[in-house]
This record gives structure tokens, C-alpha cells and sequence, in this order.
């Protein structure tokens, strides 16, 4: 079962001239409703400003149509804050002032999110008692009270208020404009959305209130109810994906589920991998869990998020995924590529400088693809770089990748290999796409000079990060602006390093053609703090036991 709503709406401009607000909604079908879920909004134009309606329905349009086009795996706070400033930036640009208020609810599987700036409110109707879910951004003086401080192109930068919640079978949702919600109160609101069942006639009913009320300005109400919860979000296809039997132990020639299997790929206590066969002679990569696992929630769970992520990422920089693949058992297929990981022609072989530099290129076109979509990777590293013989470089393993509202939130470093996490990550800082992107300075690093910028760091550990030294020590042939680079993707602030993969992906591009600062030789004191002053205590102590000495034979 889907997510099933009913829907009311009214609009009028009132006692004004012409309305000035706009209202729209989205419930999309089975698939994009799971994934996106239902989407409202109601806007108010500033009618101070140019055109009070050309800024509400612009800014309606562009919230019921650009949401839609963010990505799934993205949550829906930050679906809605990006569009938002991005229509912000629109509205600034038209070269007069066109500002609106804006509220917006979006209802995705069990829960609801709420986008809220300006003098709009939404309202909550739960089990009988009526909750006001939105701050008006209004000027508290009495002169002031109608004035935004807050609103869709007042200021270069728009600042929207969110919350969220669980979502209950029968929750009544109302959004109203100020010209209904001042004209009638808190109170009137609670009676019409307990007199009314009728969602229709409970809108209506709420701007013809206010019209007798007095209200001066524009009436709107848009009144939506839940009339069931769906059963097919996220959660539940993991639950069902999760209730299948983990597959035997296989062998290198046994026949399983219409496929063969080839090889024995990868066994730890973490998961499974076998080189498969299919029917029309194709090639893939089986990943399961081992027999051990069987009814680990946790292990299911993130087998099962790590496909379903997968599948979600449509670039040659990562294997195609296998869909519409019934199975009895818990497993997803992966595509075959031959060709070794980095680590692998690391251990055989020296990587030339134009190598590296090639490599890392479509290593930030892959943690782009990846970031776009609101994934964090987490475990960048030479095991999980491969280079096909297409001569295609892909990014593997997404087992332990971040996605918020999907993946947990984890204290201390969490998950990842020590020598590539970033420094903020031993001191409770999360992963983020610049840890990704430290993680990719450090393979590059290696993979010139076959050591760490910071040295090897073991599980554990609670290191301490001195100066990196520059790669061209280790390797004399390095150019300058890749020392640069390197020393930048490695940096111990976060706020020294490259802010998106795109920026250093144009830094490679553009290598020796901008002008390089010759790299200042940092003193020892500077690369090893701790180090130099331990060394001075210990002179010290070693000079005052001399003297002691001294004076004990006088």
C-alpha cells in the first residue's frame, strides 16, 4: 500500500485587488512517491514589491518541480534547502524586488519535513490538538509585525527554518497564509478543523472564516489528511531483502540460482565475493555475507543499503549493479571488469607522474558523481581503486559509504583504514566529502612515493599529525604544482584543503600552467612541535643532573 491522502484547497484574493498567493501540490505515483514522497507548498507575495505574484508562483513552480529532480538519495532537508537557493538566486537576479513567503511539507514514508520562510505557518492536527509547526520571520516591534525579516528574495542568501517528524494515520496538515491565520487565531483554526472532516470544505470554510473576520489581505489554505501510511518505503524493501536466507558456502564450478560460479573473489568475517557466470555467458561480481552473519540485522541491513546505493549511481566510474534479479537468497550482482586495483600494480610496479596525474583526474570525477548525490565513501584507498583493461577506473566498495537518513551516524573515527582518515576524524569529526578528498591526496601520495603523507597510521591509534613533508622529497621528479596540490588535498584543517572534488579535479586539469610559489622549507620546529620541545625538557633534565653532579663533588 502506498501513501494515501486526501487533499483540500482554496484560494482568494479577498478584499484585495488581485491575489498575489500561490499554492501547488505533487503526489506522484507508486515509485517516485516511495522514493521522493508528496510534496505542498503555499506561497505569499510581498505586494510592496514589484510583483507579489509573479515571485509566489515562480517560487511555487520551481519547489514542485525541482524537488522532484534532486536525487533520491539526498534527504528531503537538503533536497529543499538547495532548490530553495537556488530559486533565492533566481529571484535576485530578475533586477527588481520580487519576495514571497514560503512554507512547504513534504510526507516521505513515515515521516514529514517542513520548509518554512516568511509569515506563512503550518499547522499540525494530531489525536485532537492542534501544533503550530513554523516561526513567523517577522519583526517582533507593533509597527513592524507585517514586515518579513525573512523571505524568498529579500536577502542574497535565504535562511528557511526546517523540522521533521514521524508521520500518524490520520494527521491533518493545514498551510495558511497570514492574511487567514491573523484574521482568525489559533483557536478558530482548531474549531473548522474539527468541525469539517472534509478536507475540501475545511479549506474553504477556513478563508470564507477569515473574510468575515475582516481579513484585508489574501486568503489561502491548503488542508491535507492521511488516510493510511504506505508499506513500501525504504525501510520495509530492506526488511524484506533482510528475510532471506544467506547463500551456502559456494564452490569454484557449482551452479547457483541460474549462474556459475568461477572463482572465489574475496573472504573475511565481513562478507563474500565469487566471480559469477550467467546464463548468456556475462561475467559478475556475487557479494554476500558469510554463513556466520546469518540474522545480523546490522551486516543485512548495510548489505542491503550498499546494493540499493549502488544502484543509484548511474557512471562509468562505478560497475553496473544487476536489477530485476529474483533470488532466494541474500546477495546482489555486481558487474565484472577485468583488471587489478592500484594496490595490486602498486606492489608490482612504479607509477610515472603522468600516470598519477590521469588517475587522479577520473578519481575526482568519481567523488563527484559520488558527493552530487549526497554519498560520502568513506574508504578511499589504492584496495578500492581499479583499473580496468578497458582502461576505465572505478571506484569500488561502497560497504561502508555514508548517505544521511540511511547510514548511521558513528562516534570516534568510525568506519574507514586509519592511514587515509582524515585528521578531524580521530577527534570526533564525521566523514564528509573533504575527508573523502583527503583520502584521495593520501593515494595519490602513495602511489608516487609508496609512503604515507603523515606516515602509517594503525588501527586504533591516536595519531599525532605533524607537517606532511612534500611528495618531491621522496621523489625528486615530482613537479612542483603536484607538491602543491598533494600538500593542499593533505592538509591537517579542513578549511585548507579543496572545498568540492570539482576544484581539484580543475587543478589537475590545469597542472604547471598556473604560476606555482616555490614550497618554503618548513623548520623542523614547525613540522614537530611535540617532538622539539620533548627534546629541549630532556637537555634540560640532562644538563641539571651535570650540574647536580657538579655540585655534589665540590
Amino acid at each position: 500500500m502506498s501513501l494515501q491522502l486526501a487533499v483540500g484547497h482554496a484560494s482568494d484574493a479577498g478584499r484585495r485587488e488581485r491575489n498575489e498567493d500561490a499554492l501547488g501540490w505533487s503526489v506522484p505515483q507508486d515509485g517516485l512517491l516511495t522514493s521522493k514522497g508528496a510534496l505542498f507548498a503555499l506561497a505569499d507575495g510581498v505586494s510592496g514589491c514589484a510583483d507579489g505574484r509573479l515571485a509566489a508562483q515562480s517560487t511555487i513552480r520551481a519547489v514542485c518541480a525541482d524537488y522532484y529532480a534532486t536525487p533520491e538519495t539526498w534527504a528531503v532537508s537538503s533536497a529543499l534547502d538547495r532548490l530553495l537557493a537556488a530559486h533565492n538566486r533566481w529571484l535576485r537576479a530578475q533586477g527588481k524586488p520580487l519576495v514571497a513567503a514560503l512554507s512547504a511539507l513534504v510526507l516521505r514514508g513515515h515521516r514529514y519535513t517542513v520548509a518554512h520562510v516568511g509569515d506563512c505557518r503550518v499547522y499540525l492536527l494530531r489525536e485532537g490538538r492542534l501544533t503550530q509547526l513554523t516561526v513567523d520571520h517577522v519583526w517582533e516591534e507593533a509597527s513592524l509585525s507585517h514586515v518579513l525579516k525573512r523571505g524568498m528574495g529579500l536577502d542574497e542568501h535565504v535562511m528557511p527554518d526546517f523540522c521533521d517528524g514521524d508521520l500518524h494515520a490520520g494527521d491533518v496538515f493545514a498551510l495558511l497564509c497570514d492574511g487567514v491565520w491573523q484574521a482568525l487565531g489559533d483557536k478558530r483554526i482548531d474549531e473548522i478543523l474539527h468541525l469539517h472532516l472534509d478536507v475540501q470544505r475545511a479549506a474553504s470554510v477556513l478563508c470564507e472564516a477569515a473574510l468575515a473576520a475582516g481579513a484585508q489581505d489574501n486568503l489561502s489554505a491548503l488542508v491535507l489528511r492521511v488516510e493510511a501510511l504506505p508499506q513500501g518505503a525504504l525501510a520495509d524493501e530492506l526488511a524484506r531483502g533482510a528475510s532471506l536466507p544467506l547463500p551456502p558456502k559456494l564452490r569454484d564450478g557449482q551452479p547457483f540460482e541460474g549462474l556459475t560460479v568461477v572463482a572465489s573473489l574475496h573472504a573475511s568475517p565481513g562478507g563474500l565475493a565469487y566471480r559469477v557466470a550467467d546464463a548468456a555467458g556475462r561475467h559478475w561480481v556475487l557479494k554476500t555475507l558469510p554463513p556466520l552473519l546469518a540474522g545480523d540485522p546490522g551486516a543485512e541491513q548495510a548489505l542491503l543499503v550498499e546494493e540499493w546505493l549502488q544502484k543509484r549511481i548511474s557512471s562509468p566510474y562505478f560497475a553496473e549493479v544487476a536489477t530485476g534479479v529474483e533470488r532466494q537468497h541474500l546477495y546482489y550482482l555486481q558487474r565484472w571488469h577485468d583488471g587489478e586495483t592500484l594496490a595490486a600494480r602498486l606492489a608490482q610496479q612504479r607509477f610515472g607522474i603522468s600516470e598519477v596525474v590521469a588517475i587522479g583526474l577520473a578519481l575526482c570525477r568519481a567523488m563527484s558523481a559520488l558527493h552530487r548525490l549526497g554519498i560520502v565513501h568513506r574508504d578511499i584507498k589504492p584496495e578500492n581503486v581499479h583499473l580496468g583493461r578497458d582502461g576505465q577506473l572505478r571506484l569500488l566498495d561502497l560497504g561502508v559509504a555514508y548517505c544521511a537518513g540511511l547510514t548511521p551516524e558513528h562516534d570516534g573515527p568510525g568506519p574507514g583504514t586509519a592511514s587515509y582518515m582524515a585528521p578531524e576524524r580521530f577527534v570526533g569529526g564525521k566523514a564528509n566529502s573533504s575527508s573523502d578528498l583527503y583520502a584521495a591526496g593520501v593515494t595519490l601520495y602513495q602511489l608516487l612515493t609508496g609512503r604515507y603523507p603523515y606516515g602509517e597510521i594503525e588501527a586504533f591509534q591516536n595519531p599525532h599529525f605533524d607537517a606532511p613533508q612534500p611528495a618531491s622529497r621522496q621523489r625528486p621528479d615530482v613537479p612542483l604544482w603536484l607538491d602543491n596540490l598533494l600538500l593542499k588535498a593533505v592538509a591537517r584543517e579542513p578549511g585548507q584543503r579543496f572545498e568540492t572534488a570539482e576544484e581539484m579535479l580543475l587543478a589537475l586539469e590545469r597542472g604547471d600552467s598556473v604560476p606555482q610559489r616555490q614550497l618554503r622549507r618548513v623548520p623542523w620546529a614547525e613540522r614537530a612541535p611535540l617532538r622539539l620541545w620533548r627534546t629541549l625538557a630532556l637537555v634540560s633534565l640532562l644538563a641539571n643532573l651535570v650540574l647536580l653532579y657538579a655540585l655534589l663533588l665540590r
